[in-house]
């Protein structure tokens, strides 16, 4: 049998009212490269996937979501340590992303995003040609005459 413990709850309370962010929160994060492409992970456990919104404006990558919390009729709670909040993340891509191709995967609470590097950013091989031709010397063998040399 669980005790009541009013220390807690008034621990929990004065942390509430004291809570200066009210704004949306930060979720975390990874980023990495891997090859061609990069790839965002962040955390957003409790997030319905719909409410999953994700933008690219110029090169600003936005991503917003928004965790609902649902109470029925007549429900007595017994304690309540999860809220319900709207979470908010931007990230400057930079140049040389291909913003046309970024997708997106929502799955165990873990979005994922994969952020594709644009052809003309990848590294390429350069040819180098010269100007100048060279002549063709051409050599015979021959017994007879000394034959002279194409060129």
């Amino acid at each position: 049998m669980a005790q009541y413990d009013p220390f807690r709850d008034l621990d929990r309370l004065a942390s509430s009212l004291l809570d200066t962010r009210r704004g949306p929160r930060r979720m975390p994060m990874d980023l990495y490269r891997d090859g061609d492409h990069y790839v965002l992970t962040a955390d957003m456990p409790g997030i319905d996937p719909g409410s999953v919104d994700i933008d690219v404006d110029g090169q600003l990558l936005t991503i917003r979501a928004e965790r609902t919390l649902t109470t029925g009729e007549g429900v007595k709670w017994i304690t309540r340590e999860r809220e319900a909040a709207s979470f908010l993340r931007q990230l400057n891509l930079g140049q040389g992303i291909d913003t046309e191709r970024i997708t997106a995967n929502y799955n165990n609470g873990v979005l994922s995003v994969t952020i594709p590097v644009s052809e003309k950013a990848k590294p390429r091989k350069i040819e180098v040609t010269s100007d100048a031709e060279q002549p063709t010397i051409l050599a015979h063998e021959s017994h007879d005459e000394p034959q002279p040399v194409e060129q």
